[in-house]
């Protein structure tokens, strides 16, 4: 009975303690989110998966919160970023205080719109059953593409996802960005200096020179983009140039923030809960 007893009281002890951490975590988020002054937002999008430990780690570790666009890609391991492999990994994201919002289920990239009324477009999945194959998507299939993204991920983490969404590429028109605001997303890009180049070529593209001109460019304000993992780059840009553009900006003066405190997105994201 004692032993018993013994488990039980641990098990307790366990779970304050991690709801203490979780509690630890946002805290501090709402406190940097007070005290900002001169912001830039990362972002990552889903990609293969195999660094999202580390990456996590790293921001963890450097208490820093970051906004992530998911899709269900085609991983290493596992059956996909949003499949049940990683849900223990989006859930220990969630406990960390991260952001999360749609980038479309099958990662669908917008091709172009058609002229018919009401307006249609033309898409390519590079995910799911129809992956590579160009089809029409009217606006209520769009829409379907976003909230079967953003409910797997509230699934899987326990936390409403923020109304917005990052389309594929960032290619999109003005009918597909006024479609997907009337079903409730507002699109999500990027600075010039925030992209951070993990698709690139590390051939032609070093990560020396990738930090180096992302030191040297990004401001306050931008949005930083990169992902979790790149199939096509030789010298994985994460986790390597992680830590050093954090610490880096930092140095400069430079704090993060997720996108719920983004002047451009916080009122709707209010209008929106």
């Amino acid at each position: 009975m004692r032993r018993a007893e013994s488990v039980a009281s641990h098990g307790v002890r366990f779970l304050f303690a991690t709801v203490f951490v979780a509690g630890c975590a946002y805290s501090a988020s709402a406190s940097a989110a007070n005290d900002c002054k001169k912001p830039v937002y990362l972002t990552f999008d889903t990609g293969h998966m195999e660094v999202a430990p580390a990456i996590l780690q790293t921001l963890l570790q450097h208490r820093v919160q970051a906004t992530f666009f998911a899709a269900n890609e085609r991983t290493k391991s596992g059956d996909g970023s949003l499949g049940e492999y990683w849900a223990v990994w989006w859930k220990k994201a969630a406990d960390q205080g991260h952001e999360f919002a749609s980038h479309t289920f099958d990662h669908v990239y917008w091709r172009g719109d058609l002229a018919t009324q009401p307006v249609s477009f033309r898409i390519k999945p590079s995910a799911g059953a129809q992956m590579g194959q160009e089809s029409v998507a009217t606006p209520a299939q769009y829409c379907k593409q976003l909230d079967q993204s953003s409910q797997r991920l509230q699934a899987m983490t326990g936390k409403p996802t923020l109304p917005l969404f990052r389309a594929p590429g960032g290619k999109t028109s003005a009918a597909l960005l006024a479609a997907a605001k009337d079903c409730g997303y507002a699109h999500v890009g990027w600075a010039d200096a925030g992209f951070l180049g993990d698709e690139l070529p590390s051939e032609k593209f070093s990560n020396s020179h990738l930090l180096g001109k992302a030191l040297r460019t990004i401001r306050s304000g931008d949005i930083l983009m990169a992902h979790l993992g790149i199939w096509s780059r030789k010298d994985p840009w994460a986790p390597a140039n992680l830590e050093p553009l954090i610490t880096g900006l930092k140095a400069q003066g430079f704090c993060f923030d997720t996108l719920r405190n983004h002047p451009d997105y916080k009122g709707w994201i209010t209008q929106r809960s």
